[in-house]
């Protein structure tokens, strides 16, 4: 169960701009849930969406739902010393404002990236399936990299083996 070597080869022109960005390169620095980067995080929700839609058949605008869970972590800090407190409500609001400002997204991975923390944040309702499906892979690959640090998940992945 893992991309094809097609799948593969767009997925990497697809992501390789963003994801090689010296600015993108600062998710590395920060720890996102368990041992895993902020960086790593994000690659590992964009590689689910490409390969749920790819492996479904779905119809979406496919770099759109790339370069938007790419960078629907896009906030720059370690959440767990920044000291906000509400950071499940406020981050995607930040990393849509940075993602915005460096990488010049459109209003789609605007609205996918703002969207990706319903319904915690329940104003912010995914409107359309790109930012639906990130919202749920999202929380499948969180809940699987927190249950990692506890040895509750062990089973390779499916996706990038």
């Amino acid at each position: 169960m893992t991309l094809t070597e097609e799948d593969e080869r767009e997925f990497n022109r697809i992501i390789e701009p963003i994801a090689t960005d010296p600015k993108a390169l600062e998710m590395k620095k920060y720890t996102q849930h368990s041992h895993i980067t902020t960086y790593d995080h994000c690659m590992d929700v964009a590689r689910h969406c490409f390969y749920f839609v790819r492996r479904h058949g779905i119809k979406v605008d496919e770099t759109s739902l790339i370069t938007a869970a790419f960078l629907h972590d896009y906030y720059l800090y370690d959440w767990h010393t920044h000291g906000d407190k509400l950071h499940g409500y406020h981050h995607a609001k930040i990393a849509m404002a940075n993602a915005t400002r460096d990488f010049h997204i459109t209003e789609l991975e605007s609205e996918i990236i703002d969207s990706h923390m319903w319904p915690l944040n329940l104003t912010h309702v995914p409107s359309t399936r790109e930012a639906l499906l990130l919202c749920m892979v999202d929380k499948f690959c969180s809940t699987r990299e927190t249950l990692m640090k506890y040895g509750l998940f062990k089973d390779k992945d499916p996706v990038n083996n």
